[in-house]
């Protein structure tokens, strides 16, 4: 199963185990069975310390539970966690057998402390980026406190349940057997969730912190550049984001990063993180800031949690979001066939008929890669003409199911009250309503940058980005923006770090120009 540069890889990882894992492994006759055991057989053969059983029951086929001798841990997968779920499952098998996780212990000690009893179990998909920050969130969970239990399903496997539940994206997780969440999440959004007043606790170990000297708000590519500059400059950084790594972490593949022929997002987000955190930065994820104010000494963020950060200078990176059709349907059928996300939710709508809105390359990749999973693809496009690079446009048109609409306006979504069952569209040329039935649509029309909280204190483009001049500075003095919420053209990813660098000197140049009395 596994080729002989992953055996010498996994078995160098499997060293680090201090304590004996035991895998019990649920199988059938089937070929997914057959290709789980031949997994689990070579990570048996890895190292000594592993063992494996087969049992019977009314377990998902396939599937297994890891678990220690003496430990009460349960955590399993139903079925093969390979793409972006192998590291989930090398991960799983390290800290159930004893290595160390990396995270900040008054984390793992508020895990350790969490009263109850919690059935988890999460559906995810092999293409899906999102999915393992969940998975392994949970598995950590699992592995420090025996009241979480968690397993992680492949939905693509496991269809019946899948149309069972109607999960209609990925991740999706279910507490007790009842929905809790879908999309991204870390254990800091999850605790948040399960936790009673860990909120407030988080909210007013916030509100002590001390004044920064540069306050970044936002942990993308610009954000992270921007506090390693700071606190590279000796002087006090603090980050504050509702996830580090931003929409990088929705991103498959990355190609045009200079120096780095290829990465995936999450890699790259991992390590944003990784390098921020080798300097003496303060980093608050899972917030999100909700007011700008200047006040003695500085400026004051205020957060959605109702904790407040003081700083002499700040640094806005907020990026960007989706950009949404605004019709009606859309917000109602959001997770339940209106998706974002080709690469997550794409195995979900195996044999479906589906819709890609946007003629751009994001809209176009998106639906080039969809028609080898889907039973067929209609592209949607309001101009005239596709907007994408020739290469991708002759791509599509090349492929047998997929249809192409220009001059097509979206005007609603459709659905029968619990999932999607088709969209309405105008044909521009003739005014005409058209219904088209299908069981999916996935939006490309571009983003949004995330600004909203920002009107009316600082000066804002028609199109809600933060204007900036070539130093990084808004309108408001002492504060900086990067990356793709600001009025830089061509939102990249190398763009994002430039600019991020850029706006962290500038406002250092700032903090040394102030008096003396102002900056103390």
């Amino acid at each position: 199963m596994l080729d002989a540069n992953m055996k010498t890889q996994l078995k160098a990882y499997l060293e680090r185990l201090v304590r004996p894992v035991q895998i019990t492994a649920f199988a059938d006759d089937s070929a997914k069975s057959r290709e789980m055991l031949a997994l689990l057989d070579d990570i048996r053969s890895l190292s000594d310390k592993i063992s494996m059983t087969r049992a019977e029951g009314d377990a998902r086929k396939p599937s297994f539970m890891l678990t220690s001798p003496g430990h009460d841990i349960r955590l399993g997968f139903a079925g093969l966690p390979m793409g972006h779920e192998f590291t989930s499952l090398v991960l799983a098998l390290l800290q159930v057998g004893g290595h160390p996780p990396k995270a900040e212990q008054a984390l793992l000690d508020q895990i350790k402390a969490l009263p109850g009893s919690f059935r988890f179990e999460t559906y995810y998909s092999l293409s899906c980026q999102n999915c393992p920050d969940v998975v392994q969130a949970l598995n950590l969970m699992a592995v420090l406190n025996p009241g979480i239990e968690h397993v992680a399903i492949d939905g693509a496997l496991f269809q019946s349940e899948v149309e069972a539940r109607q999960i209609m994206s990925v991740p999706t997780i279910f507490l007790n057997g009842q929905p809790f969440g879908a999309g991204r999440m870390g254990p800091e959004e999850i605790l948040a969730k399960i936790d009673t007043g860990a909120a407030t606790r988080a909210a007013e170990a916030i509100s002590a912190q001390a004044p920064f000297d540069v306050l970044v708000v936002g942990g993308g590519p610009a954000g992270a550049a921007a506090a390693v500059y700071s606190a590279r400059k000796g002087i006090r950084t603090g980050v504050v984001a509702e996830r580090f790594g931003g929409q990088v972490l929705d991103t498959m593949t990355i190609e045009n990063l200079i120096s780095v022929p290829h990465t995936e997002g999450p890699k790259l987000a991992t390590a944003l993180e990784t390098h921020v955190r080798e300097y003496a930065v303060e980093i608050m994820n899972a917030q999100t800031a909700t007011k700008l104010e200047e006040v003695a000494g500085g400026f004051r963020v205020t957060l959605a949690s109702g904790a407040a950060l003081t700083a002499a200078s700040v640094i806005l990176s907020t990026g960007a979001r989706w950009r949404r059709m605004g019709v009606p349907g859309e917000e109602q059928y959001l997770n339940k066939g209106v998706a974002f996300c080709p690469h997550c939710d794409g195995p979900l709508f195996k044999g479906k008929r589906i819709a890609v809105i946007g003629g751009g390359n994001s809209g176009v990749e998106a639906a080039i890669d969809l028609a080898g999973l889907v039973a067929h693809v209609t592209l949607i496009e309001f101009d005239k003409h596709l907007r994408a690079d020739e290469v991708l446009q002759r791509k599509l048109r090349s492929l047998p199911n997929v249809s192409i609409l220009t001059q097509a306006r979206t005007t609603e979504v459709k659905g029968d009250g619990s999932r999607v069952t088709g969209l309405v569209y105008e044909n521009r040329a003739n005014g005409e309503l058209v219904e088209l039935p299908l069981e999916g649509i996935f939006v490309q029309i571009g983003l949004v940058p995330n600004t909203e909280w920002l009107k009316g204190t600082l000066t804002l483009s028609p199109r809600g980005e933060i204007v900036t001049d070539a130093h990084g500075a808004t309108s408001l003095p002492g504060v900086f923006a990067a990356g793709d919420c600001t009025t830089v053209p061509y939102k990249q990813i190398v763009i994002a770090m430039g600019e991020g660098a850029k706006a962290s000197l500038a406002a250092f140049d700032h903090l040394i120009r102030l008096p003396v009395e102002k900056a103390a």
